[in-house]
């Protein structure tokens, strides 16, 4: 079997004017003269655990589907990115981030399905249906917060509470509202013309200036689930699971292999098989997302080299 391609698990640099740094689950995140430049590493996370391989490619494949979102809901609500110097970095606004996630749900699945299936029939103090099977549509798609944890799992929140809170204020909140229903709106729409299915998602905001601003990833398979169109109707007639683009398939492989995150079990190691498997599912849930061919990024040098060199040729050219 031939070598894995170059992969990025972190990345360590020092940009001039650099005042600020930040290791996410995935990305690194530089603040730089009042810009955030953030290199989307190959790191993959599942049960809120970094695994201990990276994934040739998924750092690329995620910021270019950020990047194609980002751009294409420009005019539904103002968004922080202002360039891509590199297929792994994306350059933009540095905003204060609102405290919560603004989870928005069309179908129960997921979270939303345990919880269903536990028996409860309120999720964030909003009510769900009676009746309702394991990914069967919502009659109209409903907003689930969950407050931004720094570390461990994020929590439901309710609206009311968020308020009350003063986490984000009454004015505020009803902004992210309209913002999360037209976004999720547009991504049902650009996902139907690819076959697919926006089953749920999640945003993140921030302000600047006064100005409330869509920030990180939009529509990837990181923060979103996508069922195929295609045999939908026939697999719930049936009762069977939906077949999903996401990156569920690592956890039900960690799973097979006795690991869900939980406290005494082991991390199982990844074999170079499954590594460049994962590594071919990402490459094919950004053409089936985007419609585009994806570009390999074959380069002689480095792939840190190679990001290092493009971020600080764009900083030069600013």
């Amino acid at each position: 079997m031939p070598a894995l391609p170059k992969a990025v698990m972190e990345t360590n640099f020092r940009f001039p004017g650099q005042t600020d740094f930040y290791r996410g689950k995935v990305r690194d995140v530089y603040t730089v003269s009042g810009q955030l430049i953030m290199v989307a590493s190959d790191r993959i996370s599942a049960f809120d655990h970094i695994l201990p391989r990276p994934i040739p490619y998924k750092g690329q494949v995620l910021n270019q589907i950020a990047a194609h979102f980002l751009e294409a809901t420009r005019d539904i609500a103002p968004n922080w990115l202002s360039a891509t110097p590199d297929p792994n970095v994306a350059v933009g606004i540095a905003c204060e981030p609102f405290r919560v996630e603004m989870v928005i749900r069309g179908y129960l699945a997921g979270h939303a399905w345990r919880e269903y299936k536990a028996g409860k029939r309120l999720l964030c103090g909003v009510p769900m249906p009676e009746g309702m099977k394991e990914s069967d549509p919502f009659p109209e798609p409903i907003i689930t917060p969950a407050t931004k944890a720094e570390e461990g799992h994020d929590e439901d929140i309710s609206r009311e509470d968020i308020i009350a809170k003063g986490i984000v204020s009454e004015e505020e909140y009803l902004q992210l509202e309209k913002h999360t229903r037209a976004l999720f709106r547009r991504g049902t729409e650009m996902a139907a013309r690819q076959g697919l299915i926006l089953v749920d998602t999640k945003y993140e905001f921030g302000k600047k200036d006064g100005k409330i601003y869509v920030i990180d990833e939009i529509h990837t398979p990181d923060s979103s689930r996508y069922f195929y169109q295609d045999g939908y109707e026939e697999r719930q007639a049936r009762g069977e699971r939906q077949k999903q683009l996401s990156k569920e398939f690592v956890r039900e492989w960690l799973m097979a292999h006795g690991f869900q995150g939980l406290e005494g079990q082991l991390m199982p190691v990844m074999p170079d098989t499954f590594v460049e498997q994962v590594s071919e599912r990402y490459i094919e849930l950004f053409e089936y997302i985007t419609g585009r061919p994806f570009e390999r990024t074959e380069s002689e040098a480095e792939v840190e080299e190679r990001i290092f060199k493009n971020v600080m040729a764009y900083l030069k050219g600013k």
